[in-house]
């Protein structure tokens, strides 16, 4: 079996902090490729068979594709503002470009279809919360299949304060069911703030910076057999080939930031999920809860600078 918890620097190659494409992770749809540049950095992106997102996790960039060139504003970190982005379409040369550095990330997805080249403005991102009391949680919808037009690619930040537990109920989405769930390949990859650091998310993080969470992913009825209980740190990812997933947890005095990455092979790009029916009860419980003064941690801005 494919290892499943890659910690940070463990699926570095080709210039990328982290890459993971369908051939490594042994499925078909979806990749993630974490980039630093240094500041007067650049780096070039031939897209392939697959359409990309590209997201400032930190600092900001220029991309130059299919005759067009775009101004990404980005932000300081993952924990203090929504990002705007850039969608790449399949079959074209990118070139990146942060006069300051940064680190980005390249969420991808093998695609069928050639949408074209866009800007994607941090003011367009929904923001939700989900759940409630110790099961609160921020979710910026950026390419949600509800919030952004791609042929395959679904892509979300997941913010949870300290404490908390997110990706909870644990669900699945590791069969088709029409109108109740969808198969889809997923990557988490993780960030960690708070602590005296404080570096997360900024390509900062050292081995001093002790800031940690966990996950979980277990076999599920439909014959999945992935199964991680992990220990994970900023640049670490998940592969969630089929399973369980959930839950997420925050640490005390750490908040938890992950990116989720899907794709997969059915007739619908949406996300429907099936609840572990051990636990679907908690959802019930959430109108009674009180809400969590800490979210949302910010909100998308109402407007948008020039690209």
């Amino acid at each position: 079996m494919t290892h499943l918890h890659l910690p940070d620097g463990a699926a570095a190659r080709d210039g990328y902090r982290c890459r993971i494409d369908p051939e490594s992770a042994g499925w078909t749809h979806t990749s993630l490729r974490i980039l630093d540049l240094a500041p007067g950095g650049s780096h070039t992106l031939e897209t392939g068979d697959s359409e990309w997102i590209l997201l400032p996790l930190s600092g900001a960039a220029e991309v130059v594709c299919e005759g067009g060139r775009l101004r990404l504003h980005g932000r300081p970190d993952v924990f203090s503002a929504v990002s705007d982005f850039a969608y790449l379409p399949r079959d074209a040369t990118a070139r990146i470009d942060s006069a300051e550095g940064g680190r980005f990330a390249l969420c991808g997805a093998r695609c069928a279809s050639k949408l074209p080249f866009r800007y994607g403005p941090a003011s367009g991102v929904p923001v939700e919360v989900r759940g409630a009391g110790r099961a609160a949680r921020q979710v910026n919808n950026f390419a949600s299949a509800e919030a952004f037009e791609a042929d395959r690619l679904i892509a979300v930040e997941v913010l949870t304060p300290a404490g908390n537990w997110s990706s909870y109920p644990p669900h699945k989405h590791d069969e088709d069911r029409p109108g109740e769930e969808c198969r889809l390949e997923e990557i988490y990859w993780f960030a960690i703030g708070g602590g005296p650091l404080g570096s997360a998310g900024k390509g900062e993080g050292t081995a001093e910076d002790k800031g940690m969470g966990y996950h979980r992913v277990y076999p599920s009825g439909a014959g999945g057999r992935s199964d991680v209980l992990a220990e994970v740190r900023t640049g670490d990812a998940v592969l969630v080939p089929d399973g369980w997933h959930g839950p997420s947890m925050a640490a005390p005095g750490y908040p938890l930031y992950y990116l989720n990455v899907m794709a997969g092979p059915g007739a619908e790009r949406r996300w429907l999920i099936c609840d572990d029916p051990a636990h679907a009860w908690v959802r019930a419980t959430w109108p009674d809860e009180p809400a969590d003064p800490r979210l949302p941690l910010y909100t998308a801005p109402s407007t948008e600078g020039t690209r």
